[in-house]
């Protein structure tokens, strides 16, 4: 089982690195890439946040679904409907269609992180899913840090390319997946068990939704804030990279930590440091400092998910996992759409507003695991075989 486990894990690494890579090869370019299709200001702004929509609406319900009918036909499925979605970005179609296929990929994208993630808890013993979550995490980090470098080489014109770039892509991470079990392929008729809810899936929901805030802040407002601070254009891809790049290599140390340490407590300093950091940027007005800054956030940044995730499936019954990792990411995209939709309104009254409202609201909800948490147990021991 270990060496199978392994194996899988590889391979769900793999089919994440390529996938997230794959969907942010042209993300940078999009906005311009639909206003030269004709879309308005407005219409730019529905198209962007259609796929942050489509995946609140849709995760815990592919959860279930997963749940029901197994993690790898949600997965490949979702991989095939990605890869196809972004073929409609070479097509001559308005933005409506544009519109739908950003829905369709963000739904896609809802699907295997669910997937991948609820198949980790499901193939690792509770003393290992610190270290074996990390790897995804490190793996989307990866191919986040690594697609829009790729993905610079094309110009707006050639942006449908980059999408058939993305396709193939998806499709070859499917025929990956088709060969990998996920650990739920032996589908039984009964009912599904009754989700636990209990004070342990309430306070990880507290902590994607902290998370979420401080991720959507950064996804309205980062390039704008360094923009207003003088930086050119290589400082602020730099500024990404050289957040990724620390947060993809200690990911893994974080995973040790939630499986060694208290997860409770790391996943609480993990988040407090977020908001903290995110507090700070504002105020840093040299944009080389602000790069160091950057890759020492990277750091806490790479403490919490492995910890929180490891929480949310501790004590779960293998049939409700999918379930209660869609909860997780809906809450998560949930809160990132929310902060991400006021956060440039805020911006442009002060450009400080966005990341200190926010860095107060995601520390509040932070500090309210200490209640839901207080039962939960921090330490996980060894699994007696």
């Amino acid at each position: 089982m270990a060496k199978s486990a392994q194996q899988t894990l590889r391979r769900l690494t793999i089919i994440v690195a390529l996938q997230w890579m794959g969907a942010t090869l042209a993300l940078p370019l999009l906005p311009l890439f639909l206003e030269h299709r004709g879309a308005s200001a407005t219409m730019v702004g529905v198209v962007m946040s259609s796929f942050f929509v489509a995946g609140v609406v849709t995760q815990y319900g592919l959860g279930h679904v997963a749940d029901r009918f197994g993690r790898r036909k949600v997965l490949v499925g979702a991989l095939v409907l990605y890869g196809v979605a972004s073929l409609v970005f070479l097509l001559p179609v308005s933005a409506l269609w544009f519109m739908i296929a950003r829905a369709l990929q963000g739904a896609s994208a809802g699907a295997f992180e669910v997937t991948s993630l609820s198949a980790v808890a499901a193939l690792f013993a509770e003393e290992q899913r610190g270290r074996a979550m990390s790897r995804i995490f490190a793996a989307q980090i990866f191919g986040l840090a690594l697609g829009p470098m790729v993905g610079s080489l094309a110009s707006v014109n050639d942006l449908g390319l980059a999408y058939l770039a993305t396709g193939v892509i998806s499709l070859g991470a499917a025929t990956v997946a088709w060969r990998t079990s996920l650990g739920n392929e032996h589908v039984t008729s009964e009912p599904l068990p009754k989700l636990q809810w209990n004070r342990q899936i309430t306070g990880t929901l507290f902590a994607a939704s902290a998370l979420g805030l401080i991720i959507g802040v950064y996804e309205a407002c980062w390039s704008l804030l360094m923009h207003a601070h003088g930086a050119s254009s290589l400082q602020i891809r730099l500024s990404w990279t050289l957040f990724g790049i620390p947060m993809a290599t200690l990911s893994r140390f974080g995973g040790w930590l939630a499986d060694h340490a208290n997860r409770r407590l790391v996943a609480l300093g993990g988040l407090l440091s977020g908001a903290s950091f995110l507090s700070i940027y504002p105020h840093v007005h040299n944009n080389v400092v602000i790069l160091f800054i950057g890759s020492v956030e990277a750091i806490g940044a790479s403490l919490s998910g492995p910890s929180i995730s490891s929480l949310l499936s501790q004590g779960a019954h293998q049939r409700e996992l999918s379930r209660r990792q869609g909860l997780y990411t809906t809450a998560n995209t949930a809160s990132l759409a929310l902060a991400a939709g006021f956060s440039g309104a805020l911006f442009s009254v002060n450009t400080a507003l966005p990341f200190t409202l926010v860095a107060v609201l995601s520390g509040l909800l932070a500090l309210t695991t200490l209640w839901w948490w207080r039962d939960v147990r921090g330490r996980v021991q060894k699994e007696m075989s």
